[in-house]
């Protein structure tokens, strides 16, 4: 081998160990020879069938909470900015950050500035404190959604000791709730503040009014990257109790939970409440076509192939998403589906045993 080839191949590595693709590519490589620490504690629920907390988001993670129109997600918003601001709210919702890292950002999209002051004041009243110590608010909404997305990004790579952010209104960072390439930019804007200043975040959306599905495709990118899916909704008998559930957790699931508003206009948690049960008359076989679709579309967002067990239990997951009873949704029940959607073409199969495959030109 000549000195001049030699050379060219010296030169081409060291271009190469130079690309910029290739530094980011470094960046990104995980050495499982060492042992990293596991990520830190935000935010976490007592359970009391557990009879301890239950983490529900990490730093370096986001949450997102659901809930129709006057659900009262912002009073539980409320909650969990004085657990962030204090440390614990009623022994029962904490957020153990650390004094290095203890500052809370609370953007507000949809409120005057009047009634975005109002919900800090509530906050100081949980706390009986004047003033948050910790907690910086902004009412942003005066400005276009893409103002909003630029102060809300300046503001985060720009302070330092941030732990927490509440985001309550992130459909007005983008124009549409149904645009795909702005809802995997919203997301993807999450994963990288959450993981490359190691805060975490809570945004808030609402759900289709005829749904549990956190509205548009910015619902279901969410949905999806979420470290947790919390939902919020009114008790069906008593208007001024709302309910706390997990719908979906990295996490051991939280023991759902109540809070009410009190005389003074204050959430309190109800630890001890039992919720009105959901009718037990929910079964996921009277599903609309459209809903099954839907349903259907969202397993196969997840993989493209399926065995049928697999498919069983991706079925119960996205379906526990989407419909909060428990209720109508056992195996037996979820082969039904599975076997009218094969019959109707929705699923297939190339051949006997193999695995099963979703065809989005047909519908149940």
């Amino acid at each position: 081998m000549s000195f001049e080839t030699v050379k060219n191949q010296i030169q081409e590595e060291f271009n190469r160990l130079q690309s910029p693709l290739q530094k980011e590519l470094e960046k990104c490589r995980i050495d499982v020879s060492i042992e990293l620490p596991p990520p830190e504690v935000a935010w976490e629920v007592f359970s009391n069938t557990q009879s301890s907390f239950a983490l529900v988001g990490t730093l370096g993670n986001f949450t997102l909470v659901k809930g129709k129109a006057k659900s009262k997600k912002s009073f539980f918003m409320s909650m969990a900015l004085a657990a962030a601001e204090s440390g614990s709210l009623q022994d029962f919702i904490r957020s153990p950050l650390k004094d290095s890292q203890n500052k809370v950002f609370y953007f507000d999209t949809e409120q005057s500035k009047y009634h975005v002051q109002r919900a800090v004041k509530r906050i100081c009243s949980l706390l009986s404190i004047d003033l948050p110590a910790n907690i910086d608010t902004f009412g942003l909404r005066s400005h276009k959604p893409s103002q909003r997305l630029e102060i809300v990004e300046y503001a985060i790579r720009n302070t330092n000791g941030l732990g927490f952010v509440v985001i309550d209104g992130i459909k007005d960072l983008i124009t549409s709730i149904n645009d795909e390439a702005e809802s995997t930019m919203i997301s993807s804007k999450l994963l990288e503040w959450s993981e490359t200043y190691n805060i975490h975040i809570i945004v808030v959306l609402h759900e289709n009014p005829t749904g549990e599905k956190a509205r548009g495709h910015i619902g279901t990118e969410l949905t999806n990257k979420a470290e947790a899916v919390i939902s919020v909704e009114r008790d069906k008998k008593i208007d001024n109790v709302s309910i706390v559930r997990p719908a979906y957790c990295r996490h051991k699931e939280f023991d759902e939970f109540a809070f009410e508003i009190d005389n003074h206009g204050l959430p309190v948690i109800l630890p001890t409440f039992e919720p009105t049960k959901y009718s037990s008359k929910f079964d996921i076989l009277q599903l609309s076509e459209e809903q099954k679709y839907e349903l259907f579309s969202r397993v196969f967002e997840q993989s493209k192939e399926y065995t049928h067990s697999a498919l069983v239990s991706e079925i119960k997951k996205q379906a526990d998403i989407l419909y909060t009873s428990k209720s109508g949704k056992g195996e037996n029940k979820i082969k039904q589906l599975i076997t009218e959607a094969r019959d109707s073409g929705v699923l297939f199969q190339e051949g006997d045993r193999m695995p099963y495959k979703f065809s989005q030109n047909n519908k149940v």
